[in-house]
């Protein structure tokens, strides 16, 4: 079992110490997990890294891991899952920083016992945030598969994403959110109110290759259910297709935007131009227990594809109705300002000139003019709005606006099986998933 020391703290000072965080671990999971661990006769070793070299450590001791289970949240689960992709790619001598490479699928499997926040990947992959339900599908042995979007810019890996790439709304919340962490969790909702308060929408240019060929949408109100077909045969079909496809164009379109396919390429890439409130990239349907359904609820676990949200400038009262549907049944899609894709690969592109001129000055060591116009007594939301926001990539912030972003197919795999099929409720009649 991995358990992260900083849970969640970036100051070695303000964090829990080794032992605090496993004496609280321990009691609060021995009752329901340590009995289970008796019963099947299974040995484990307790191992405790620090978040921020997780993944050399783990990169370093794979040879000796017949399996990875972490305690944590999606933050835990995401630095683990960076060093079994990466050290899988240094064993077969693929360069992770190629945007057009075909990566190594992971051989070993992934286990998570939720005790994090939100514990999305969880949520989406088994249907509920409970550590019993979790260490018996590890008990067992299931296995789901799982997509991964690699995000590059230029010709370096920025990290690899399996909930949420959100540029606009969702980057600016969560770059406004690491400047309160003082405030715990509340900072989270404190800075949503703020970043919605603002009103900010950007200017840029959204390039997409869209799935091909694809016998799903994501508006056909269906759900990525355990042993989904959809999913099972996406390997042979779809790898196959989009990487002979991808390899061909990725080069040149990746070098001249507005780049469109080659004659006889499957699928096409198509340009969006304008100023955006939000765009999301999702390779699940990034559901939790504050959003039941998520931000794509038809979205599939292992199809070689992600769901591109594109959210256009509109009315405050607007973004508002799209944000609250993604707490109740309604379709969050059924709006004019909201158009929804499947694609296989993206690419962002800021307006002509910033972020070369944002590079510039990170390397003559000044601060970022966007990051300086965000500085104010009362938060980010006042002032003038910055002319870029940023990406968040699974809650973690990146340095660069204009990026590449694609989707490989079932590149690592979990010990889970993915959302039970519906059931009804004896009391209240509703139908309801686990």
């Amino acid at each position: 079992r991995l358990f992260s020391e900083l849970c969640g703290c970036r100051s070695g000072d303000s964090a829990l110490t080794v032992w605090e965080l496993h004496n609280m671990l321990t009691h609060q999971h021995r009752n329901m997990l340590i009995p289970l661990t008796f019963l099947h006769r299974i040995e484990y070793t307790l191992c405790v890294f620090v978040s921020l070299c997780l993944r050399v450590r783990v990169s370093a001791c794979l040879y000796v891991l017949p399996r990875l289970v972490c305690v944590g949240g999606d933050g835990m689960f995401s630095e683990l899952m960076h060093g079994l992709i990466g050290r899988t790619q240094q064993e077969a001598g693929i360069s992770e920083n190629d945007p057009s490479a075909t990566l190594e699928p992971c051989s070993l499997r992934i286990g998570i016992i939720p005790a994090g926040s939100t514990d999305c990947v969880c949520f989406a992959t088994v249907g509920v945030n409970d550590p019993v339900t979790s260490a018996l599908h590890i008990i067992i042995g299931d296995s789901q598969p799982l997509d991964v979007c690699s995000v590059h810019h230029r010709d370096q890996l920025m990290r690899y994403s399996v909930s949420l790439v959100g540029y606009g709304f969702y980057g600016d919340v969560l770059e406004e959110s690491d400047r309160h962490r003082w405030m715990g969790p509340v900072r989270y909702d404190y800075s949503g109110v703020m970043m919605f308060l603002s009103n900010r929408s950007y200017q840029g240019t959204v390039e997409f290759q869209l799935a091909g060929n694809q016998l799903t949408s994501p508006r056909d109100k269906t759900r990525c259910l355990s042993g989904c077909q959809v999913c099972s045969a996406s390997r042979e079909w779809l790898c196959s297709v989009s990487d002979l496809s991808f390899d061909t164009i990725s080069q040149d379109s990746f070098q001249t935007p507005g780049g469109s396919t080659e004659e006889g390429a499957s699928s096409p890439w198509r340009s969006v131009e304008g100023r955006f409130r939000a765009v999301s990239l999702t390779c699940m349907s990034s559901a939790c227990p504050k959003s039941p359904a998520g931000l794509s609820p038809s979205a599939h676990l292992a199809d070689g594809t992600a769901d591109l949200i594109l959210v256009r400038d509109c009315s405050p009262c607007g973004f508002l109705t799209h944000l609250s549907r993604h707490t109740n049944s309604k379709d969050q899609f059924d709006l004019p300002f909201v158009d929804v894709y499947r694609v296989k690969a993206l690419r962002f592109t800021p307006p002509c000139g910033d972020e070369d001129e944002e590079e510039g000055e990170v390397e003559r060591g000044r601060e970022p003019s966007s990051q300086r116009k965000k500085r104010h007594l009362c938060g980010g939301g006042c002032g003038d709005a910055p002319p870029r926001s940023c990406w968040n990539c699974d809650g973690e912030v990146l340095p660069h606006s204009a990026i590449l972003a694609r989707v490989h197919c079932q590149l690592v795999r979990l010990f889970a099986r993915g959302i039970e099929g519906p059931f009804r409720n004896q009391r209240d009649g509703r139908r309801r998933y686990r």
